[in-house]
């Protein structure tokens, strides 16, 4: 079984949706047969390169709520066992770290590029990192065991730039609307931060070949955000 998860590592739910894959992952008596990629897709693909702070980035574009919103979201995180810090987390464009997850999956496997989306992701979400730094990126990845002066020299040219848009177009394609999509063998979507339950369900109901209608979600809410 091939599962593709799209999302973005600005995007808190993303984290909370592929922690409670994961976990039921775990669970399922079939993880050993059940091929696991990660996705690139940009909520805002037109956010800066240069970094700001979140809350102010949303604040002076009438998000006034966004504060509330992330203290709710901060619990829910918790309680799956993350740590979440939006008052320190930059607003920042994410199509570098997006290329860094791709650089992950060709040169290394997919448990690199998994350690790689991770990390990436915390350093958005929980300590205030800058994941369009070239140095934050290569030192990210070094520490997933991927060779630092490899990913330097494609992260400070261009590689990597045309095939992360062309996935993204991909997604588009396929209906992707709302992140976190979790698609799986192609021929079906998850929306949103399900449950470890659905998502176990939905493994179960894929390897037996029958898969059901699974429920859709809106965006920024408890199950996802939208694109």
């Amino acid at each position: 079984m091939k599962v593709e998860i799209f999302s973005d590592i600005a995007c808190p739910w993303c984290y909370i949706g592929q922690v409670r894959f994961e976990r039921a992952l775990e669970e399922f008596p079939g993880k050993a047969d059940v091929e696991v990629s990660y996705r690139p897709y940009q909520l805002n693909p037109d956010m800066p390169y240069e970094p700001q702070p979140l809350l102010d980035y949303y604040l002076a574009r009438g998000g006034a709520a966004f504060r509330d919103d992330h203290a709710q979201t901060a619990d829910v995180a918790t309680e799956e066992g993350l740590h979440f810090d939006l008052e320190r987390a930059l607003a920042v464009n994410t199509l570098p770290a997006h290329r860094l997850v791709w650089l992950a999956e060709r040169d290394y496997d997919a448990s690199v590029q998994h350690v790689v989306k991770h990390a990436l992701m915390r350093t958005y979400l929980a300590d205030g990192g800058n994941v369009a730094d070239l140095d934050t990126l290569v030192a990210l990845a070094q520490q997933a065991g991927m060779d630092p002066d490899k990913v330097r020299s494609a992260l400070a040219g261009d590689t990597g730039t045309e095939e992360v848009k062309a996935e993204m177009r991909h997604a588009d394609r396929i209906g992707v609307r709302a992140v976190p999509s979790f698609v799986f063998d192609g021929r079906l979507a998850v929306r949103g931060a399900q449950s470890t339950a659905t998502f176990r369900k939905v493994l179960e109901d894929v390897a037996a070949q029958g898969i059901p209608p699974t429920p859709d979600t809106g965006a920024c809410t408890a199950d996802g955000c939208a694109i």
